[in-house]
């Protein structure tokens, strides 16, 4: 069996993952890939947030969008369940974004949240496939997201003739290369571990790591080490939720992966058929 369960979330995410890791008898090790920030002007968020009821659909990318959002509602009305208008729907494209409105109140019971049918292809696509998009023409659609991101979405609404308003929610950004980050990527590199990848930006972010770290671009790495950390990762087994980046794996040259659907409770059920 491999040495550790690499989980690669933003921090703030990957705790409660590395709990029921250890919980299965494995070992966690959070290694952050991607690093979540707040907006240092958040004043459009809001803006778009004290409009909510003018909206028919407010669409998330990611767990991280719906916390930035939530952290700046507007105080409600009474009849609102939860800090959330009835009568407006919400868009997610996974199980980790479910998980976060059900942190903030909202569930299936009290409101309509749509997302992809299939829990293995959680993205733009499967999303805007599985809504309703002649309903929303004429209608007005909230993206809220990180201050970059693919267009598909927005591009899906507006080509359904839906009015459409895009606001950034939070930064997000690949940790630079630290002595102390090149360190422990050799480490893990050096024995066969499982590492849980849960963002394509943040495998692409990884390998950019590994590059820089094959090239000696990172004086303080020792230039006797021949560089094959690009190469080693290629062999490591990486366990994914979405097809896309299980697509973006095989792109980066690396073998062994494991498609697992959407939902922590997939990603653990991977981790025990190991054993």
């Amino acid at each position: 069996m491999p040495e550790s369960v690499v989980i690669t979330r933003p921090r703030a995410q990957a705790e409660g993952l590395a709990r029921a890791v250890a919980a299965i008898g494995r070992t966690p090790v959070v290694l952050p890939l991607l690093e979540i920030a707040p907006l240092a002007d958040t004043s459009a968020l809001q803006a778009a947030l004290a409009g909510l009821e003018g909206y028919a659909l407010v669409a998330f990318v990611s767990p991280n969008a719906i916390d930035a959002a939530f952290a700046h509602l507007p105080a409600w009305p009474q009849d609102w369940p939860k800090g959330w208008p009835k009568a407006v729907s919400l868009a997610v494209l996974g199980e980790g974004s479910r998980a976060a409105l059900a942190r903030h109140g909202l569930v299936d019971g009290n409101a309509t949240i749509l997302g992809p049918l299939d829990p293995a292809r959680s993205d733009s696509e499967h999303l805007l496939a599985a809504l309703d998009l002649a309903a929303l023409a004429g209608k007005r659609v909230l993206i809220v997201r990180g201050e970059s991101g693919r267009e598909l979405m927005a591009d899906g609404f507006r080509a359904a003739g839906a009015e459409v308003v895009v606001v950034p929610a939070y930064r997000r950004s690949v940790p630079p290369l630290t002595a102390q980050l090149a360190a422990q990527l050799r480490s893990l590199l050096g024995t066969p571990n499982d590492w849980i990848i849960t963002s394509s930006e943040a495998l692409r972010g990884l390998f950019a790591l590994l590059e820089e770290l094959d090239a000696g671009l990172d004086s303080r790495v020792d230039p006797r080490v021949d560089p094959c950390c690009v190469s080693q990762m290629r062999a490591q087994h990486v366990i994914v939720p979405h097809a896309r980046i299980a697509a973006t794996a095989a792109e980066l040259g690396i073998a062994r992966v494991t498609l697992t659907g959407s939902g922590d409770d997939r990603l653990l059920a991977a981790l025990q058929s190991q054993e």
